[in-house]
């Protein structure tokens, strides 16, 4: 008997995964506009580059220090408070940008002890919510959840510049800044009530910060398909991540676009737009079940846009190669995630989901070095390409060590 075929969208036909993916969306968009107005406003203050610096830094480290820590915290006690908890540092952040902003107070040691408090909230919602999820979806509609879930994301990235923009023009930095302090209130108001199965498991180790980290890789190494996932997202993140996005300017320059005009914007745009056209492509036609081996090929076609990008003359194709590699980040990454979660023991999910943020995440904050670094030397198209070149000779090895140690067992 043949299987069926996957449903589209098959998570969105679950009425509280539903709710969840709009008050996701509506998180990340707030996330974002935060992000527009306060990058804007210290700009226009202090014209600071180590701040700018500090921003990247201070957003991305805390996902390596403390995502597992997190996790832990989502496997012991409720995953909705934790949301929540990290919810309510954005709005303290939100807010306290307000004050200073409107009272013409704020200061440089303001914006980086906001910068870090922001961080330290995006680390504490994100494994929780990929915990949560389990909580709300089937096995069957765990990867559609999952690939939706980082939909959201990318449609909340996506929405971001564009709100932001009007919201600061209409309202100023100010007010702006508080009325996107407001955003975050639906989401947080219907998680009180949001379902919460009861777990069949509940983890009862205490939180231990480092040995977590030690005991949960000491779990899972014999586990290759999270090994091997993990190690290919931390690989991704190290030696590109999204650090040439913040080069796009010179990029741009390159290219004859440099007067910060909509061909600019484009640029900026197009790595979201393909992302968010890869969610929802690929669960409307159901495409791509989550398999290692896709993940590997995913993840070496990503590699091979990133460098043609790098390389190119050419406009017109590095708008649709950007397109095309955001396309193929998300199809990777959601994929690689889904089969960490669906492999990790359920006793210590959190942890291992932590693990995996820890690695595809917090090694954002030092793909600045490979990339940003590496173009003082050899000029940022080369290190872009060169980073991108042995992250494609990583992801090879990584998948004959896969396929081989398949074919031994």
């Amino acid at each position: 008997m043949m299987n069926a075929a996957p449903r589209s969208f098959a998570a969105l036909h679950n009425r509280s995964y539903r709710s969840f993916f709009l008050g996701a969306a509506l998180l990340m968009m707030a996330d974002s506009i935060e992000h527009v107005i306060s990058y804007w406003i210290m700009f226009e203050k202090f014209q600071s580059p180590a701040l700018g610096g500090f921003a990247v830094v201070s957003h991305w480290l805390p996902f390596l220090l403390f995502s597992v820590w997190s996790g832990a915290l989502a496997d012991r006690f409720d995953p909705r408070r934790m949301i929540q908890l990290g919810m309510a540092f954005f709005m303290a952040a939100s807010i306290a940008w307000g004050v200073l902003i409107l009272t013409d107070s704020l200061q440089i040691w303001h914006a980086a002890v906001l910068l870090v408090l922001h961080g330290i909230a995006g680390v504490l919602w994100s494994p929780a919510a990929q915990i949560y999820i389990h909580n709300l979806v089937d096995e069957s509609e765990l990867h559609s959840a999952i690939r939706l879930t980082a939909t959201s994301r990318w449609l909340g990235l996506l929405m971001g510049p564009g709100v932001g923009g009007v919201v600061l023009l209409v309202f100023g930095a100010g007010w702006g800044i508080l009325f996107n302090a407001a955003l975050y209130l639906p989401f947080m108001l219907w998680l009180w009530k949001a379902p919460l199965r009861e777990k069949t498991t509940s983890s009862v180790r205490r939180v231990r910060g480092l040995a977590d980290i030690v005991a949960t890789m000491r779990e899972i190494a014999g586990n290759r398909i999270i090994v091997s996932m993990t190690m290919l997202a931390g690989g991704a993140s190290l030696l590109v991540g999204n650090a040439y996005q913040a080069q796009i300017p010179e990029f741009a320059h390159h290219l004859g676009h440099s007067d910060g005009g909509f061909t600019y914007s484009a640029l900026l745009a197009a790595d979201a737009a393909g992302a968010l056209s890869a969610g929802l492509l690929l669960e409307g036609r159901g495409l791509l079940e989550a398999k290692p081996r896709s993940a590997f090929i995913l993840a070496m076609l990503w590699c091979m846009a990133i460098a043609a990008f790098a390389l190119s003359n050419s406009y017109a194709f590095s708008l649709a190669i950007l397109f095309a590699a955001g396309f193929l980040e998300l199809s990777f990454n959601a994929m690689a995630q889904t089969l960490v979660q669906i492999h990790a023991p359920a006793e210590s999910r959190g942890r291992v989901i932590g693990l995996f943020a820890m690695a595809s995440l917090g090694l954002r904050a030092f793909a600045g070095v490979t990339v940003g670094l590496g173009g003082a030397l050899v000029g940022i198209h080369w290190s872009l390409a060169l980073s991108a070149m042995a992250l494609l000779a990583v992801t090879m090895a990584l998948l004959a060590f896969t396929m081989k140690t398949r074919i031994r067992t």
